[in-house]
């Protein structure tokens, strides 16, 4: 009996040897690799009639694993069920105590909020029997998803095309984007114009926008051409002077720290990277005891990690960037706030001592950032309004310099550099004159809503209620590889067959796509972990609704999927192209099948215009070498307008010029920039790196693609090679 060794299970074998390391001798560490039992593939494996008991089963190709765990357990005193400190991670305890036959005595319960040595230790030294509400909670959380997913697929097999899914989370997500997209067509635009001057003082130039009749007292908008005619005949006609001058102070404060909502959000907008991707790089750093657990939707942070953190922060940037007190955040009613903020395990511990690289190092340094910034004091911009009239009109400009660094020092989250190219106002007081140099109006309409990307969905499901941080990344993922959404740039799109699934829905399944009804599912499942409702109750009042609308869907008749059109012709026999989806996704099909045959891939229409014509933009790749490269030209092609390259376009306009704005390509983020000569802001394009034109002898471009020198010589090696 002396010789027997405390056992823990935990679920991956990465955190495994982290943990073993803190607890040394006495305790052997091993790994479930995640579940080991499940409700079964091949069928509901949940019995409607008598309670709604599940069928739970050893997961096929986990015999090894569980007999090995089995063993261990035989030669062990006490075991220690370790499992992530989450819904999914409790259900996971429970279903190892029930598979190896654990009594309670024997089985212990500990949760690690980070994987360092102080909590490791301190969290074995404090066991707790399982939370059983946390079971139940995920028990009816998969159980009514098997429900929903086994139930209402087959209806969209019969009804709509096979290999459909629907999903409580799922559907509401498809729901969500389908309405956006209805929102953008049913838009009608207003006219509206600015008018800008242009101003001099003592040879000094700057701009003052129109705000409207001096007396206004908030910014009055131009509607139409007549209006703006006005002002400039009556301006044009009268001296400009100044009116007043104010200065001031701005201060902005330091955003929370992160939660998986913004986690992903950010990383999103910063790194280029998926919310799927980010969860997987999180789980890495967690693993290796780098940042606390990755799933949570609380901004709480616990008195020892401010005070190391306010520590770090006074010996690194100084005692200024310290607030007085700590920085508290307020999380959002609703939230769960079972876990910290996401924050790094240790504040001291600067991202190029991390010991990382590549996307591990990209995201410990985001998190690392935003978390101190949380912790610091807000930054100060010194500010200047200065109001000039002319003929009763009031235009006005703005300073904004920035005076104090505060958290910006470790977290700089401005989207915008172009204010590092904005002249200062010049040194003026009241009553000073100024001398007209231009008027400058220009005719604009508002815009429609912009498509949801994948961080801004996430933001309003978050908003709404629907899902919680461990679903959001799968939900995602599920709309995008079933075909109901695309992406286009960053924009998710329905696609026909998401908006006919969603118009079943709608028709059929009301409930299972309103938000406010998810919504409320979610808080019926919190109230089962609070332990205030039963877990079968829930599923019983749910099931007695849904039941008769399964039934009545058998008799309705098949929703067609309209033919996605495009502007594509065939070259073979002249019809339009039609996008189709296969076993590898969506492809251009000659909408004159099966008398002809021709199929291409899809072309894919980037952001933003092109800059040499207006025109759009269109991703393309090309096959040379026996290797794959993807490149961008304008939709005219190389005779009518020849612009090529390849850097990214992104949805941002320059500042300066006003023409679409590129970044390299590759994976990570990448600064944007003007591809527009002539532009101040325009960068060379042997400055940008990653792919370039390729030079003809003559000196011209060519619609050739050719890789960076370093890159070149490989190539003509492999050539040679194969030669």
């Amino acid at each position: 009996m002396a010789n027997k060794m405390n056992l823990v299970i935990v679920e991956s074998p990465a955190k495994a040897k982290t943990i073993e390391k803190y607890l040394g001798e006495g305790f052997k560490v091993t790994a479930s690799m995640g579940h080991i039992r499940d409700l079964p593939k091949s069928k509901l494996g949940v019995d409607l009639e008598n309670g709604f008991e599940p069928d739970y089963q050893m997961i096929k190709g986990k015999e090894k694993q569980v007999a090995e765990l089995k063993s261990a357990v035989k030669k062990s005193d006490t075991v220690y069920l370790a499992t992530d400190p989450d819904r999914e991670g409790e259900a996971i305890a429970w279903h190892l105590k029930e598979m190896l036959e654990l009594p309670d005595s024997k089985a212990l319960r500990v949760t690690f909020n980070e994987i360092t040595k102080k909590v490791v230790t301190e969290s074995i030294q404090s066991p707790r029997p399982l939370d059983m509400d946390l079971v139940d909670a995920q028990q009816a959380r998969r159980i009514l998803d098997r429900i929903v997913g086994y139930q209402l697929s087959p209806v969209l097999w019969k009804k709509v095309r096979r290999n459909l899914s629907a999903g409580r989370v799922q559907s509401a997500a498809t729901k969500m984007v389908c309405d956006r997209e209805d929102e953008i067509s049913a838009f009608i635009p207003d006219e509206y114009w600015e008018l800008d001057a242009v101003l001099i003082a003592d040879k000094s130039e700057f701009t003052a926008h129109y705000y409207g009749p001096e007396t206004a007292s908030k910014q009055h908008t131009l509607s139409n051409q007549a209006e703006t005619d006005a002002v400039i005949e009556a301006v044009g006609k009268s001296p400009f002077s100044v009116k007043t001058i104010k200065r001031g102070e701005r201060r902005q404060n330091p955003p929370p720290p992160f939660a998986t909502s913004t986690l992903q959000q950010e990383a999103s907008r910063r790194l280029n990277f998926t919310p799927r991707k980010t969860m997987s790089v999180a789980q890495v750093l967690y693993e290796n005891g780098l940042i606390t657990y990755m799933r949570t939707d609380s901004l709480r942070v616990s008195p020892e990690a401010q005070a190391a953190a306010r520590s770090f922060i006074g010996s690194k940037y100084g005692a200024d960037f310290v607030p007085a007190k700590p920085n508290f955040y307020k999380t959002k009613s609703g939230a769960q706030d079972a876990h910290e903020a996401i924050r790094p395990s240790d504040p001291s511990l600067i991202p190029d001592a991390a010991k990382l690289a590549g996307d591990n190092l990209k995201l410990y340094k985001l998190v690392w950032s935003r978390f101190l910034g949380s912790q610091m004091t807000p930054a100060v911009y010194d500010t200047v309004t200065l109001d000039s009239v002319s003929a009763g009109y009031l235009f006005r400009a703005t300073e904004s310099a920035l005076k104090f660094q505060g958290f910006l020092a470790a977290y700089d989250n401005r989207d915008d550099k172009a204010d590092k190219n904005k002249k200062p106002l010049p040194p003026l007081k009241d009553g000073d004159p100024l001398k007209l140099k231009d008027l400058k109006p220009e005719q604009k309409f508002t815009q429609p809503p912009a498509r949801y990307t994948e961080d801004s969905l996430i933001r309003a499901m978050e908003e709404q209620g629907i899902g919680r941080p461990s679903t959001y990344a799968p939900t995602i993922t599920t709309i995008e590889n079933r075909e109901y959404v695309v992406k286009e740039g960053k924009s998710l799109k329905p696609t026909p067959l998401g908006e006919t699934v969603n118009l079943l829905m709608e028709d059929r399944f009301p409930n299972i796509v309103d938000s406010a009804f998810t919504a409320n599912m979610e808080s019926l499942l919190d109230s089962v972990e609070e332990g205030t409702r039963e877990w079968k109750n829930v599923l019983s009042e749910f099931y007695e609704s849904f039941e008769p609308l399964v039934k009545a869907a058998e008799d309705i008749p098949r929703y067609k999927v309209p033919v996605e059109e495009t502007d594509e012709v065939c070259e073979l026999c002249g019809k339009p192209m039609v996008i189709k989806s296969g076993r590898f996704g969506r492809f251009l099909s000659c909408s004159g099948f099966p008398d002809c045959r021709n199929t291409r891939p899809l072309t894919e229409v980037m952001p933003g215009q092109c800059p040499k014509c207006g025109g759009k933009i269109l991703k393309r790749e090309s096959k040379k070498g026996g290797r794959s490269y993807t490149f961008y030209t304008c939709e005219k092609g190389k005779d009518d307008c020849g612009f090529i390259t390849f850097d990214v376009p992104t949805a941002d306009f320059c500042p300066e010029c006003g023409k679409t704005m590129f970044k390299k390509s590759g994976k990570g983020a990448h600064k944007s920039f003007c591809a527009t000569e002539g532009c101040v802001l325009f960068v060379p394009e042997d400055k940008r790196g990653g792919w370039t034109k390729k030079k003809t002898e003559s000196g011209s471009e060519s619609a050739e693609i050719s890789k960076a020198p370093a890159k070149t010589t490989a190539k003509k090696k492999s050539t040679k090679k194969a030669s």
